[in-house]
């Protein structure tokens, strides 16, 4: 195994060579039980409690496929544009590893349920990349490896491992693209590119939650590099188990980096799997990587053929909700915002926030002011996710609701959502405690403006004289005088009229 470490800059690297990209994408289906018996997939349970003779591999268990997770992968297969399989069936891959109680995993091998499809991709700046789909099969998750006493967490130099067979028999959809070509330098953003889309897809056909940093969704990047004007593939490495978007962008980055290294040294690259570390965006050598023939494929005699009905893909085919990104692109027309403003919205994880905050009542551009500037500021702050601001977009809608009436003005509105965040109640119990309506009272606001006109005499005489701009210097002392409860428009239109001068 290569212990090559040593890189070129990225510039050299594609100067010289030219990218080629497969991505297998593991993604756990959110059934009730698992794949092949009714152990039940709820997380959090004492290990080895969600264990069957089935899912353990006991002898005489028989196996039954759960049906919710072919409709799973059919729907996935249907919304990645593949031709779904009239017939197919399972298969037996062969390997021993701890946590593998059978020996083998229960998978499809060259009889996937969904194949020869594709997903569009957009990138930061708005282009599409077209990224083709081999096919998209199922099989079942492994147990958990506890490895106990070693620095890193891994088998090497642990003195004792743990085995919990709960996530065991768990349904996993695998997505495999085709060889990913020409990306060239933008080779990682199209990676990244690709599993947060089609993360987006998954969440949106609600087959599962796909959280990365859960496992739900789990991401190999396998990358090799051809000399300019080469037309056969280099020797690939397998960079395993990539658990965020931002770590299969830096995985992609340091392959290419260190591929390179190693064919301008004139070395040789190793066939392997690699472990990728987030602490310092590199990978290490984890096994030589076995070829489809070392697995010993072989039909699986204990299930029968998966043979769905025409009627019934298309009944599913029907069904499929609107796709992340044509749902994006009418958004975004919607809205009249750029590909720019999209994107930062989709960073900020505030899309649906936004869109339901809209259904709630609120017109789209205070939802997006709100979410992208006061809450996107708290959660950066406590270093919470948007979604679990202690804040509803019904609760945002109020507060948008109670703008627009006049009862608050921007100022307040911070304060309420302050409050609520706070866990002081809902908007109008914030408004209530705090006493943060607005000054409405013309009486008041006409008192407090004639005392700002009288304290600062110098600035009436300018405003006077034409200079209108001034005004904004006595609006200030009104609403210091209120503490920020008036209603500044108002407040100047006082002015004004105060010093006979029109707006």
């Amino acid at each position: 195994m290569t212990t090559t470490t040593d890189l070129v800059s990225y510039e050299d690297a594609l100067a010289s060579y030219d990218p080629v990209m497969g991505l297998e994408v593991h993604v756990e289906l959110g059934t009730a039980t698992k794949m092949f018996c009714g152990c039940s997939t709820a997380l959090g349970a004492d290990p080895n409690t969600q264990t069957c003779p089935v899912c353990l591999g006991l002898p005489g268990a028989l196996p039954v496929v759960n049906a919710t997770g072919v409709e799973s992968a059919i729907k996935i297969g249907l919304a990645l544009n593949c031709e779904i399989a009239e017939w197919c069936r399972f298969a037996r891959k062969n390997y021993f590893y701890p946590d593998m109680p059978k020996n083998f995993q229960t998978s499809q091998y060259d009889e996937p349920i969904a194949f020869n499809g594709y997903l569009d991709v957009q990138m930061e700046d708005g282009e599409v990349f077209r990224v083709e789909i081999e096919r998209a099969h199922m099989e079942e998750d492994t147990g958990k490896s506890t490895h106990v006493g070693g620095a890193t967490g891994r088998i090497h130099g642990a003195s004792h491992s743990l085995l919990d067979y709960n996530r065991a028999g768990i349904p996993l959809i695998e997505i495999v693209t085709k060889p990913i070509t020409g990306a060239g330098e933008r080779a990682p953003e199209v990676a990244r590119a690709y599993v947060r889309e089609l993360r987006e897809l998954i969440r949106a056909l609600g087959v599962s939650e796909a959280r990365m940093e859960m496992g739900q969704m789990r991401c190999d990047v396998n990358l090799s590099l051809m000399p300019k004007g080469a037309d056969k593939f280099g020797t690939r490495s397998e960079t395993k188990n990539v658990n965020s978007l931002r770590s299969v962008e830096r995985a992609a980055r340091f392959e290419i980096q260190r591929h390179a290294a190693v064919l301008s040294s004139g070395g040789t690259i190793v066939q392997e799997t690699r472990h990728f570390h987030e602490d310092t965006g590199s990978t290490t050598s984890g096994r030589v990587k076995e070829e489809a023939e070392d697995y010993r494929y072989f039909p699986e005699p204990d299930l029968v053929p998966v043979a769905p009905s025409r009627e019934w893909v298309e009944e599913l085919r029907g069904g499929l909700p609107e796709l992340p990104l044509v749902r994006r692109n009418r958004l975004r027309g919607e809205w009249g915002v750029s590909a720019t403003d999209m994107q930062a919205i989709l960073n900020a994880g505030a899309l649906d926030l936004i869109v339901a905050t809209i259904d709630a009542g609120a017109d789209a551009a205070s939802a997006r002011k709100w979410w992208m500037g006061e809450l996107a500021r708290s959660a950066n702050e406590s270093g919470t996710a948007l979604d679990e601001l202690a804040i509803t977009p019904a609760q945002v809608a109020r507060v948008t609701e109670l703008v627009a009436e006049g009862d608050l003005n921007d100022k307040l509105a911070r304060q309420v959502i302050e409050g609520v965040l706070a866990g002081e109640g809902t908007p109008d119990e914030v408004v209530e405690k705090r006493g943060l309506k607005v000054v409405s009272d013309e009486g008041a606001l006409t008192a407090a403006v004639d005392e700002a006109i009288a304290g600062n005499p110098a600035i009436a005489d300018k405003i006077r004289g034409g200079k209108v701009a001034a005004a904004g210097a006595l609006v200030g002392a009104v609403m210091k005088a209120t503490r920020g409860q008036a209603d500044a428009a108002r407040v100047k239109e006082l002015i004004l009229a105060k010093l006979g001068v029109e707006g």
